[in-house]
């Protein structure tokens, strides 16, 4: 049950009930049902309703008006209403450096699943830990089922990332589940084992993608991809089948897209994939790991700092798997491993960066999380940690890929070798024992550990902070200035002919009827949110504010067109920098209001809001001119 699942409740009966909404988007402070009959909700009450701030109707919508937390409230609605999720929620505006939207893509992919992913790894690291000190073997039953429940979720791991990548990329959330299961289809299974069998033929033979083939599809070779526990392969498939059901939705009549429009996709999309989609990403690992081994022949040490310092961002886009083979094979052939155990030292590098950052954040959710985490990267399962933790947070990844590195060069340098295949984690150690009984190759394990660790540590406390701000001159008893961030006419607030900005409840300012179309930083703070059409943007400022930029009056309508963002979400801002480009003719021309306020929604910390001097005089202001005053007179 979601933190507001009574409210939501609420809030669907008395907007007539789901039969009655046929279809919903929220802004930025309120969420905007479309109603087949407005008369069948119930005004008065919801108005009155904890949670609710005032109802308003406008635009063709119906409108309840939350607050800051509306996302929240609107996870809770949208699973009691019977809608299509894509055609009901607003759609993500593509904006951003591509490095930070691919990092974007993959944590929203694997952010559904990052608990029960720690939650497996940890039972595989206990399992193995209560056979390693003798409480039962690993063949008896009770080792059995508890391998299955943790081990289950990597083994399908296709399956689960196809219902968070089809939501990621607007696909429906069966159809990418759908997509995922065929992967892990046991016929497709057997055919890259090869189940013993003789191959029919081999593709590329001459070269290092060398593939048997032991089918075909209607004469086309089919290259033997085992897609159990890989990533990439599916987040491309599930990609490319969300283009193919946009595509076939524009063509198929209604009366039989219900069925005629999965069928075509999944009839399309799993040729492709098995076809080319899954064979390309598994040539791109063979071809990091043959480069690998080419590096470690030239200087061990330079390829163990490769293998450290790439490994946990060949895991991100699941192309580790391509050192596998080379890893197995070496153990089969030679007795032992040493090209692919550099990757040992970022295990625990991970678990270091997590366990500083635990030591040095003050936010609580990131402390909850940064324990179960470490403990499942001890063990040896550090993909909760990186997609859930580091990735996002992006400074504490680079350095465990740094601290990593170090390490990596650390073991190829020395030679570092694994003698048994099994074990995750701690639980490798006993496998690394040389066979003679010697404790050198150990020793050297234990030293490699001692070294990510302590790096990534160190590094991460030095280096890391929760919400990283410039000195401020700010003094608590000091007025506080918000400047001007736009140029044109300062009205009150109760001019503003929308009655949640007119009434101030959700927040104090002024509001500006702008004369040109930019907006800039109305002080030194962070982009807390920004809506993905543009209208609307939310700042915390360095001291302490909560502001609410909103160009127009029900501008979401335009749903981007005549908007161009230049700053993103937890972009770091300087007073008068550009945030935003809008065309004012466009977005009068479509029939709306162009008037901005300009909120301090939490100005009940302040003592109250008020209009600078100059701008209430003048009643015109320039962008950069002092707009509010908080606590006392503005500053000269």
């Amino acid at each position: 049950m979601g933190k507001y699942q009574k409210l939501a409740e609420d809030i669907v009966k008395n907007v007539g009930g789901r039969e009655n909404v046929t279809g919903l988007v929220h802004c930025i402070t309120r969420l905007r049902f479309s109603l087949k009959d407005e008369s069948l909700a119930n005004d008065d009450v919801l108005k009155k309703m904890d949670g609710v701030v005032t109802v308003m109707k406008s635009g063709g919508q119906y409108q309840v008006v939350i607050g800051n937390h509306v996302p929240e409230v609107f996870a809770d609605v949208m699973p009691l209403l019977n809608l299509d999720e894509r055609a009901a929620a607003p759609e993500e505006k593509k904006s951003g450096k591509l490095l930070d939207r691919a990092i974007d893509v993959v944590s929203g992919i694997f952010q559904p699943i990052l608990s029960i992913m720690a939650a497996c790894g940890m039972l595989k690291g206990l399992n193995t830990l209560l056979v390693t000190f003798g409480f039962y073997s690993a063949e008896c039953g009770g080792y059995m089922i508890i391998n299955a429940a943790g081990d289950a979720l990597f083994t399908f791991l296709p399956l689960f990332l196809g219902y968070t990548a089809a939501k990621k990329f607007g696909l429906k959330p069966m159809l990418g589940l759908a997509v995922g299961a065929a992967m892990c289809y046991p016929g497709i299974q057997l055919s890259a084992v090869s189940a013993g069998a003789e191959p029919l033929y081999t593709v590329l033979g001459s070269t290092m993608f060398s593939s048997p083939v032991y089918s075909d599809f209607f004469g086309i070779p089919v290259i033997s991809v085992d897609y159990t526990g890989t990533v990439i392969p599916v987040i491309l498939a599930v990609w490319f089948a969300s283009k193919c059901e946009k595509f076939f939705s524009r063509f198929i009549p209604d009366l039989v897209k219900f069925f005629f429009v999965p069928m075509l996709t999944l009839l399309v999309t799993l040729p492709v994939s098995i076809l080319f989609l899954g064979p390309v990403a598994t040539f791109g690992s063979t071809l990091i790991s043959e480069f690998t081994l080419a590096i470690r022949g030239f200087s061990p040490l330079l390829a163990g700092g490769i293998v450290g310092l790439t490994w946990q961002i060949l895991v991100i886009f699941g192309m580790h798997w391509g050192f596998i083979p080379v890893y197995i094979n070496n153990v089969m052939t030679l007795g032992y491993d040493n090209v692919m155990m550099p990757f040992f030292a970022c295990t625990f590098a991970t678990s270091a960066v997590v366990m500083a950052i635990f030591f040095k954040t003050k936010d609580r959710k990131l402390k909850e999380m940064a324990i179960p985490n470490f403990i499942s990267g001890i063990f040896g399962v550090t993909e909760p940690a990186i997609y859930g933790i580091l990735l996002p947070l992006k400074k504490p990844f680079i350095i465990s890929c740094i601290a990593g590195g170090i390490g990596g060069a650390f073991y190829g340098h020395f030679n570092f070798r694994k003698f048994i295949l099994g074990g995750m984690g701690v639980f490798e150690l006993p496998n690394m024992m040389n066979p003679d009984g010697s404790m050198g190759n150990i020793l050297v394990a234990f030293a490699g550990i001692a070294i990510s660790m302590v790096v990534g540590f160190v590094l991460t406390m030095i280096f890391y902070q929760d919400e990283p701000k410039e000195a401020s001159a700010f003094q608590p008893d000091a007025p506080i200035t918000v400047y001007s961030p736009l140029k044109g006419r300062v009205i009150p607030l109760s001019e503003v002919k929308d009655e949640a900005f007119a009434s101030g409840i959700l927040g104090q300012g002024a509001a500006i009827v702008p004369e040109e179309g930019v907006l800039y930083a109305p002080a030194d703070g962070t982009i807390s949110a920004f809506f993905p059409t543009g209208h609307a943007v939310g700042m915390s400022t360095d001291e302490g504010l909560e502001l609410l930029l909103h160009v127009g009056m029900d501008t979401v309508q335009l749903e981007g067109k005549g908007f161009k963002p230049l700053v993103q979400a937890g972009d770091r801002v300087k007073r008068g920098q550009k945030l935003l480009e809008f065309d004012i003719d466009l977005i009068k021309n479509a029939g709306y209001s162009t008037v901005t306020p300009v909120l301090v929604a939490n100005y009940q910390n302040f003592g109250g809001v008020n209009i600078a001097e100059r701008a209430a005089v003048k009643s015109q202001v320039t962008a950069g001119e002092a707009l509010l005053v908080m606590g006392g007179k503005e500053e000269a």
